[in-house]
Order: structure tokens, then C-alpha cells, then sequence
């Protein structure tokens, strides 16, 4: 693990480098392909240096992330002319440094400090590469949420710390305390993020540029579901008599955000809310304390991760030629650029767990879990899938058929950069699935 800490550490300083954009991008490929061959499917901490370890749940989350943050800094391309590239390229890096900690600490409160430390970087994004005036707003909005949810989850360290002596992930034994239980596991809901708590994520992603809207959808929502899996395990006994009142939220909740995003006029709000309705199926199933659960959860977020921020680098390459998010504004686009059309195609089909994308292992996953738990949710289960198809199909046809937009001016068709992008979205999502058995 140290070899990778300290191959990011010397990154620091190529980032101040003018034209250095791209050479950074294949470091990150290149950390990718070199952390991808000590392929790890361990149920205990392996490569153990310091605090920081890696079992199998770490090893695809830090892929994950060092994948989008490569395709993250492709999609930014815009601004490696810019005067601020370096300082974007060191956020980035900076975030990355955050990521690749969270995931492989195996102490609790190495991972709480990481945890937070990542909010910073994202609200630098926000705050400084954003479109509208509002992103001060979405910013103040997301640093309060998650920062009043982490607040009780410190005392609660601190309860564990005096009840077992120790905050090492493999040493922590059963703690059997509501209180507790709910000041841990708040800051993980305000993240993944659970119905009631979602507000702070539509927002910020319609203000995001479109490295943000990537790493949002696809990793930092992934932590919420990160430290609700390590944390579970301390809680079977409270979870056993608790967790009823998640699984109905979160299915209620995906249930109603469904709606809304057949009601949305901004792609990028759209897919931001569709976001909201899959993690609340991904919470369904880990809080039904069911092995499948807890697999279909942890493929959902892969399959989501790579799917929505694909979703999102096609929203943005629309805003960059029509200069608007509106579906009204953007109608037509199969006949202007049919490549990039057809991924459209291909990726609103993977939203809606069409064979043969990951997002369909986890589904069926899932919902075997969570009807596994009481039939009475099939209502809502079903529900949920058939709008999660009729909101991607309404996606794709609004912003591909119609009329074209006679207040278009000329502009390119696509290049290379944008559609090795999107296939290297959409590839990954669609192979994993013929290795499925990999993780189960």
C-alpha cells in the first residue's frame, strides 16, 4: 500500500508542470493497471503497511476510484489551457490522496478522518470550476449536511474506543445501543444519500462542473455504502430490530424520487435524482442483513458508479455544444451526432439494469434480498424497477428524437477524447458482467 501512497505523493509536484494534463491522466492509468494486477479477493486485510490494508471490499473501491479520476481529468480537457489547470490537477490529486486512504485504512478513526477530509476537495470543485452563481449555496449545502451528520459519529468512536479498547476494524466485537448505532451510521445515510437526507445531492450536481458530477455519482456516494458495510458487522443485534424502518424509507423513497425524475426538465437533475433511487434500492438490501443483500449492494455501487458518471459525461457533452441542460433545448441529437446518440442508447439501457450490464446482477440481487425479507415490499420493489426503466427511456427519447433546435449554431461533432470517454464508461460495465461470479 505504501508503494501506491508514495507514488501519489510524488505526483504532487508535476501537477505545477504547464503541460503535464495528460501525462497525469496516464499515471493514473498507469496506477490503475499496476493496483489491478495484485488482483485481491481476500476476506482479510492483505498488503498490511502502518494503518492502511486492503481486502476485496477496498481493492474494487480504490480501482474505482483511480478509473474515474483518470476519466475524470479526460473529461476536463477544457481546462488544460486554463491558467488554474495546475491547481484543479493538485484538487484532484488531492481527493484521490482522500479516496485511496478512506478505502484502505483499517483503523476506524484513520477512515473517519479521511472520510471528512474528502468533503474539502469536493467543495473546492464546487465552489471553484462550478457554472452558476448557485454553486455557493450547493456547496454551503453539502459541507453542512454531511459535516452535522459526522459530528455524532465522533462521540460515537469515542463510546466504541471505551467499550473495546481498541478501533481497528478486525477488533471492534457486537455493540448493542441504539444511540450509538444511530449517531454511527447518520453520516453514512446523509452520503449514500437515504430519502428525507438526499436534498444536498440534486443540488450540488446541477451546480458541479463535470469532473464533480463524475466523482460525486461515482465514488463519493460510494462512501456512504462503504462505511455501512464495515460498520454493520458491530450492529447485527440493533440492525436485527432497526433496520425495518431504513428498508421501507429507502424503498419509499426510491419509489417517489422515481416520480420525480419523470417530472425533471434538467438532464443532469435527472440523473442526479436517478442516483437517489438506485442507492435507496442499494441501502434496501444491505439493511435487510442478507448475504445476497450485502453482494447485490456492493455490485450496485460498481455498476453505478461507472453507469451515472458515463450519464453525466454525455449530459455534459450536450451542454457543451447547445450551451443548456434543458431537455427542451436538446432535442433532436440523433440526427446532429448519431455516434455519441447510440451511447446515449447504450448507457440509458444500463440505468435501467438491462442485460448485459452489471446494474441487472445487482438488481436481481437485491431485490431477491429485500422480498426475501418480507413479500409485503414486492409493491414497491416492482414499482421502483418499472420506473427506474421508464424514466431512462424517457431520458434517451426526449433528448433524442423531436425536432431539432433551430437556435443552434455550428458546432463539432464529437472528437476522440469524448468517445474513448464514454466507451471507457461503458466497456467495463458490460465486461465485469461475464466475471460476475467473481464476486460472489
Amino acid at each position: 500500500m505504501m508503494s501506491f501512497i508514495f507514488m501519489l505523493l510524488f505526483m504532487i509536484p508535476l501537477c505545477f508542470f504547464k503541460n503535464f494534463f495528460m501525462i497525469i491522466q496516464f499515471i493514473y492509468l498507469l496506477m490503475f493497471l499496476m493496483f489491478f494486477s495484485n488482483l485481491l479477493l481476500s476476506n482479510f486485510f492483505a498488503n498490511v503497511s502502518y494503518f492502511y490494508g486492503c481486502d476485496y471490499i477496498s481493492y474494487f473501491m480504490i480501482m474505482l476510484s483511480l478509473w474515474i479520476v483518470m476519466l475524470m481529468m479526460m473529461a476536463s480537457n477544457k481546462l488544460c489551457n486554463n491558467s488554474y489547470s495546475d491547481i484543479f490537477s493538485l484538487v484532484v490529486l488531492f481527493l484521490m490522496f482522500s479516496l485511496f486512504f478512506t478505502f484502505s485504512s483499517m483503523n476506524v478513526f484513520v477512515f473517519y478522518i479521511f472520510f471528512e477530509v474528502s468533503l474539502i476537495p469536493t467543495l473546492m470543485l464546487i465552489l471553484g470550476w462550478g457554472y452558476h452563481p448557485e454553486r455557493i449555496q450547493a456547496g454551503i449545502y453539502m459541507f453542512m449536511y454531511t459535516l452535522l451528520g459526522s459530528l455524532p459519529m465522533m462521540i460515537s468512536l469515542f463510546y466504541i474506543y471505551n467499550f473495546h479498547n481498541s478501533l481497528d476494524f478486525a477488533f471492534m466485537g457486537f455493540v448493542d445501543n441504539y444511540y450509538i448505532y444511530m449517531c454511527t451510521i447518520f453520516v453514512f445515510l446523509v452520503k449514500f444519500p437515504m430519502y428525507f437526507i438526499h436534498l444536498w445531492l440534486p443540488k450540488a450536481h446541477t451546480e458541479v462542473p463535470i469532473s464533480g458530477s463524475m466523482i460525486l455519482a461515482g465514488v463519493m456516494l460510494k462512501l456512504g455504502g462503504y462505511g455501512l458495510i464495515r460498520f454493520m458487522k458491530i450492529y447485527i443485534k440493533v440492525g436485527l430490530n432497526l433496520n425495518i424502518v431504513f428498508l421501507i424509507i429507502s424503498l419509499f423513497g426510491g419509489f417517489i424520487i422515481s416520480l420525480i425524475c419523470l417530472r425533471q426538465e434538467d438532464i443532469k437533475s435527472l440523473i442526479a435524482n436517478s442516483s437517489v433511487a438506485h442507492m435507496g434500492l442499494a441501502l434496501a438490501g444491505l439493511m435487510s442483513m442478507n448475504i445476497w443483500g450485502f453482494f447485490g449492494a456492493f455490485i450496485m455501487m460498481i455498476s453505478h458508479g461507472l453507469c451515472s458518471s458515463g450519464l453525466f459525461c454525455l449530459a455534459n457533452i450536450s451542454y457543451e455544444r447547445t450551451y443548456s441542460r434543458s431537455i427542451y433545448l436538446n432535442k433532436g441529437l440523433l440526427n446532429l451526432m448519431p455516434s455519441v446518440s447510440l451511447l446515449w442508447f447504450l448507457l440509458c439501457s444500463s440505468n435501467m439494469a438491462a442485460p448485459p450490464s452489471l446494474n441487472l446482477v445487482a438488481e436481481v440481487l437485491l431485490i431477491n434480498s429485500i422480498v426475501f425479507f418480507s413479500w409485503l415490499t414486492v409493491i414497491l420493489v416492482s414499482m421502483i424497477s418499472f420506473f427506474s426503466g421508464a424514466y431512462s427511456l424517457y431520458l434517451y427519447s426526449q433528448t433524442q428524437h423531436g425536432e431539432l433546435n433551430y437556435g443552434l449554431f455550428s458546432f463539432s461533432l464529437g472528437n476522440v477524447r469524448e468517445y474513448l470517454l464514454l466507451i471507457l464508461h461503458w466497456l467495463p460495465l458490460n465486461i465485469i458482467f461475464f466475471i460476475g461470479d467473481l464476486f460472489i
